[in-house]
């Protein structure tokens, strides 16, 4: 019963946080960069806009499989796509198996390419 009742008053998921090309592009060139999720597909990231260095292809529905190994790898992670709205969706899914420290690069590989 409890189950019941806490699917139904459940808070909505948080909404993702962003990073913006520029930021992304600093924290790329530190001494601690952080880890790249590309969740295009393989079509998408090896395409035209590319992708960018160093990224992680992992497509979406695959990302639950992924989960354990991008935790123990212990940097912060950015999700990236073409645009925003599958690699928020990851960032979500990302938060709510526990990671902490995800970001969405607003805007996506088009934004990345335009900056």
């Amino acid at each position: 019963m409890a189950g019941i009742f806490g699917r139904l008053f459940a808070r909505p998921a948080a909404e993702p946080r962003w990073v913006e090309v520029a930021e992304l592009r600093q924290r790329l060139a530190s001494a601690a960069p952080p880890l790249v999720i590309d969740v295009r597909g393989a079509d998408e990231f090896d395409g035209p806009l590319g992708h960018i260095d160093g990224a992680r292809n992992i497509l979406l529905p695959e990302l639950g499989a992924h989960q354990g190994e991008i935790a123990t790898a212990g940097r912060p992670v950015v999700c990236v796509c073409l645009t925003d709205k599958r690699s928020a969706a990851a960032a979500m899914q990302l938060a709510e198996a526990g990671l902490s420290d995800v970001v969405v690069l607003r805007g996506g590989m088009k934004a990345w390419r335009e900056g």
